[in-house]
């Protein structure tokens, strides 16, 4: 009998949970590297470049969908001297599988003008804390800095969209009417003497009239976060549920830890947990999970 193949000895499930996938191409692998947020540093992006000159058979990286930079082409052989070297400048592998993955996130209020919270000081802080916490199945999970959604959130396991309310000083305000010129939703409106009238059923609560006001009539209330759970694309999408909003900052770390230890006694092995409310109830969800820390906030 013919001697097995490298790969034929060994787990490739165990092997894909620690960020290194099994190609067409025998013995060759993807290996996924962590990238929190998307961010990574100059040091890094030319020490991957480095590597994967050295170790990529095929001769390139890819780009994922989830802000990571994967290694194409990676012999077996080579997975150990590929993450030595790695780790020369800090950079990490990834993982897949049934567990926590890295969170993403978009430029948020760091330098973005649009943005309303710290995406990526939450991305990092969370993928800290949380990353490779054993699940049903994969959980992904998203930050983006406002409504403009760039992270995607309506499609993550539990997104995160920053948003904030505005407020309106009549002292302050000279009816120039740019607030309601900026807003894009129609939510605000300006009476015939140029003063705005609000209407909060409209409003996605992006900021733009704060920004806008020359007066600074408007001002922010509270900033918070906008939280969504259940979402996924693939096969059979499904949309995420709105189960929060204005979530403060600090409720974040114990609003995932909640949802994942319920994800944990309510889902089935290899179900998503848009699958699982779906089976139970989404109210049982906002009941168990959300009631209590929305109350407390």
């Amino acid at each position: 009998m013919a001697e097995k193949t490298m790969t034929q000895r060994i787990d490739l499930n165990e092997l894909k949970s620690g960020g290194f996938i099994k190609q067409t191409q025998k013995d060759l692998f993807t290996v996924r590297l962590k990238v929190p947020g998307g961010r990574i540093t100059p040091e890094k992006l030319l020490k991957i470049a480095e590597v994967a000159k050295k170790y990529s058979r095929l001769g390139y990286c890819h780009l994922s969908f989830r802000q990571s930079v994967e290694i194409i082409g990676v012999h077996i052989n080579d997975f150990d001297a590929v993450v030595k070297e790695l780790a020369t400048v800090g950079q990490k592998v990834a993982s897949c599988g049934p567990r926590v993955r890295v969170p993403t996130a978009c430029g948020g209020c760091e330098y973005n003008p649009n943005g309303i919270m710290d995406t990526q000081s939450k991305a990092l802080e969370v993928d800290e804390k949380f990353f490779g916490t054993p699940c049903p199945h994969k959980f992904k999970m998203g930050f983006s800095g406002c409504p403009i959604d760039c992270t995607r959130t309506r499609e993550m396991d539990l997104g995160f969209q920053g948003v904030v309310y505005p407020v309106w000083s009549k002292d302050l305000c000279n009816g120039c009417t740019l607030c309601a010129k900026a807003c894009q939703e129609g939510a605000i409106v300006s009476d015939k003497e140029g003063r705005p009238m609000f209407d909060e059923s409209k409003c996605v609560y992006c900021g733009d009239c704060i920004r806008a006001c020359p007066t600074d009539a408007w001002k922010d209330k509270k900033k918070g976060w906008l939280v969504r759970v259940g979402g996924k694309h693939g096969r059979h999408p499904r949309e995420a549920n709105e189960v929060a909003n204005f979530l403060p900052d600090n409720k974040v770390n114990d609003f995932i830890d909640a949802t994942v230890k319920w994800y944990k006694e309510n889902g089935k092995p290899k179900e998503r947990i848009g699958s699982c409310i779906d089976r139970v109830g989404l109210e049982k969800f906002r009941k168990e999970v959300v009631g209590t820390l929305v109350k407390s906030s």
